[in-house]
């Protein structure tokens, strides 16, 4: 099965598939191309499942539908599957199992499905003493006994309540209680379920514990080995290092091309085709829009002859007056207008913070003779006053006078 025809399957398929996969796995050895298979198809399966977004860190499980619940243990079946994968690194097998080990644990406690002790032990970081880690493992171990044992009990209720149903449905032609079936089987289903999730939380804690302790020695004979060949190996990630450094600089060059930033829109009428994919952003825009025109399509841009065409080209206008431009030419209208009008500002502040008012006012050509006339004008007015003053009028005349 290629990844094309996958991604075409439904979810409820794949995930079948899957466990059945994981089921041969767990009951006997399998070859790697067949667990290869499984983990690619688990792979899908959280892809579907994210971008179908079944989950949310908001919900618990009372809030997940029963046809839904089986999808919580993806994680922890490909955690399983990933771990029986035979490569030359088993470090790197083993944290890849072990960070989905995490994730479906996470997930449970989010859930609400692990249960308070598990929750204090791994808050706690783990029991310290061998006597309390002896009684988890009690503890667990009877968990899990019940779990099974539950899981073997509704299955053996299923397979009773689906003889009874069919040897009443041959007895008698009448359906009776039909609702009530569909019922229990639901809950049944949904009380599997969350079963079969609290038994892989016990498996996958003793499965993590075990992984962290492969973990631990196979990091230490790594250990052992670089301190006896360190030269070698230096070497060896050296090379490797520069693989990756060459390789990175490959794709950074066959990706300039496509990093480039492209010119901004401006106006929104083509940014919204370019969304909606009837526009490219290379393409040349120059935000001019046609106007909008109202009528007869056989009347549109044709000046009316007569009374009858001019009457019939008025049919479906609006009562408001159509606008002369766009939104977008409006705004660059105004976008000029402004500019020039800060550049006007400019002007008249470099001329008010100039010095033009502190020197006075200029003299233009032949004021100075003019101040100079009126000067003896003043001088010759004072002295007039002057003898005014001192000669009244008929000083002179005393003969004049009746007394005189």
């Amino acid at each position: 099965m290629d990844e094309l025809n996958m991604q075409e399957m439904p979810l409820p398929a794949l995930f079948e598939q899957a466990k059945k996969i994981h089921d041969e796995a767990s009951e006997s050895s399998i070859n790697q191309e067949r667990v290869r298979k499984g983990c690619e198809i688990l792979r899908v399966c959280e892809e579907m499942i994210g971008k179908l977004g079944l989950f949310s860190r908001n919900e618990t499980k009372d809030d997940i539908s029963t046809a839904n619940l089986k999808y919580i243990l993806v994680p922890y079946y490909l955690a399983e599957l990933t771990e029986k994968i035979a490569e030359d690194d088993r470090i790197e097998v083993l944290k890849a199992s072990q960070a989905k080990l995490k994730e479906f644990i996470s997930f449970c406690e989010t859930m609400e499905l692990v249960p308070e002790d598990e929750i204090e032990t791994s808050t706690q970081g783990g029991p310290s003493f061998s006597v309390d880690r002896r009684a988890k493992k009690i503890t667990r171990f009877k968990r899990q006994r019940t779990a099974e044992s539950k899981l073997l009990e509704l299955k053996e209720r299923k397979e009773r309540r689906g003889r009874s149903t069919k040897a009443a449905a041959l007895s008698s032609p009448v359906e009776t209680g039909e609702d009530d079936v569909l019922d229990d089987d639901g809950e049944e289903e949904r009380e599997a379920w969350l079963t079969t999730i609290s038994l892989a939380l016990c498996k996958a804690f003793d499965l993590l514990e075990m992984l962290m302790k492969e973990e631990e020695i196979l990091s230490a004979v790594r250990e052992k080995q670089l301190q006896d060949g360190e030269k070698e190996f230096s070497q060896l990630i050296l090379d490797e290092r520069t693989q990756k450094v060459e390789s990175w600089h490959r794709n950074a060059a066959a990706q300039a091309r496509y990093t480039k930033p492209a010119a901004p829109i401006t106006c929104a009428t083509f940014a919204q085709d370019v969304i909606e994919g009837r526009a490219k952003v290379s393409e040349a825009h120059e935000h001019k829009h046609q106007p909008l025109l109202f009528g007869p399509a056989s009347l549109v841009g044709v000046n009316p002859t007569t009374e009858r065409e001019r009457i019939a080209a008025q049919v479906f206008q609006p009562h408001y007056r159509l606008p002369t431009m766009s939104i977008e030419e409006a705004g660059l209208t105004e976008m000029n207008m402004m500019n020039k009008w800060q550049e006007r500002n400019v002007k008249l502040m470099e001329e008010a913070n100039s010095s033009w008012y502190k020197d006075g006012p200029k003299s233009r050509p032949g004021e100075d003779d003019e101040e100079e006339d009126d000067d003896a004008a003043q001088d010759k007015a004072r002295a007039w006053d002057d003898w005014k003053d001192e000669n009244p009028r008929g000083a002179g005349n005393k003969k004049l006078t009746p007394c005189g």
